[in-house]
């Protein structure tokens, strides 16, 4: 959406362009170029081995760039990466505190190395709702818990850019719907936050999206402006008989897609009159339905080249 001139540009945060890594000779990215503006909560899909973490650790200043360039905050992410490690906050996909340590005492350390002051801890803990469990070890903590404490030392020091790699990966619902309403809180309060999920339910409570596969930046907007930008159709097909009705359409001119959703199908493609040609030479039941971000992600998974094959 083009703004008004007389608007003022919103600061941005995350301004790289061209980020290119490799490693054994094969390009993990290749020329993405990423802009999240502050108090977004900017979503990064794609799927395993796309490249998502190594953009992630590019831009926090943990990894230097083949090529690329661009600024973090204000800071050249080539020569001021210490700058931008002050003001990132980085939650790995990996718990990674001590796990025989107290939740108290994991924030200790953490305070520690930013040289807070004494009550920083004391602050967090209630702003987490963790005081309860202060002196719980973090080795006993359930996933959820887990999470809320690596999201505590990552917002203590009080960063200006969140780093989320699939933050909620093994959460149950509620503890990812509660994670969820904390980065919004977080994000209310000025806070930017760039988020890497699996999920299209999280992707869809981001504010814009950004698609990479094997190394390739491949869509970015808002939720609805991918749907649109992909420009597929879906059907939902209704019938007694799912599996055979899916098995005689996979493969007909005009149908890219047939997933199963509990006694229906829904099948999608590019050509709409291929497809609904292809559904009435089954002389099934269907109906125009929304097309998914889900349907999306497939469809560009399928549509990318595997840089690792």
């Amino acid at each position: 959406m083009t703004r008004a001139a007389a608007d003022p540009a919103p600061d941005t945060v995350i301004a790289v362009h061209g980020l290119t890594k490799s490693f054994g000779g094969r390009k993990v990215v290749d020329d993405v170029s990423l802009g999240v503006e502050r108090g977004e909560i900017a979503g990064f899909l794609g799927p395993n081995g796309s490249g998502k973490t190594t953009c992630i650790r590019m831009i926090c200043g943990l990894l230097t760039p083949d090529a690329g360039h661009g600024q973090v905050l204000g800071h050249d992410i080539l020569t001021q990466q210490g700058a931008i490690r002050r003001q990132v906050g980085y939650m790995t996909q990996k718990f990674s505190f001590y796990e025989d340590l107290s939740i108290k005492e994991n924030l200790d350390f953490v305070a520690g190395l930013y040289a807070l002051p004494r009550d920083a801890v004391r602050d967090t803990l209630a702003d987490l709702g963790l005081t309860s469990r202060k002196d719980q070890l973090a080795g006993s903590l359930s996933g959820g818990w887990k999470q809320r404490l690596a999201l505590a030392a990552c917002i203590m020091h009080d960063p200006q850019l969140l780093l989320l790699d699939e933050p909620t990966a093994g959460v149950d619902p509620k503890a990812r719907r509660e994670f969820w309403d904390e980065i919004h809180a977080l994000s209310a309060r000025g806070l930017t936050v760039l988020v890497s999920t699996h999920y299209m339910d999280e992707a869809e409570r981001c504010h814009r999206i950004n698609y990479i596969a094997y190394g390739r930046l491949v869509a970015h907007g808002t939720v609805a402006q991918v749907i649109r930008d992909a420009g597929l159709v879906t059907y939902t097909v209704t019938t007694d008989r799912p599996g055979r009705v899916a098995g005689q359409l996979a493969g007909q001119p005009g149908v890219d897609q047939v997933a199963p959703f509990g006694a229906n199908l829904h099948v999608t493609g590019t050509d709409p009159a291929a497809l609904e040609a292809a559904l009435r030479g089954l002389g099934v039941a269907f109906q125009p339905t929304d097309t998914s971000l889900e349907d999306v992600f497939i469809r560009l998974m399928e549509q990318s080249r595997d840089n690792m094959a």
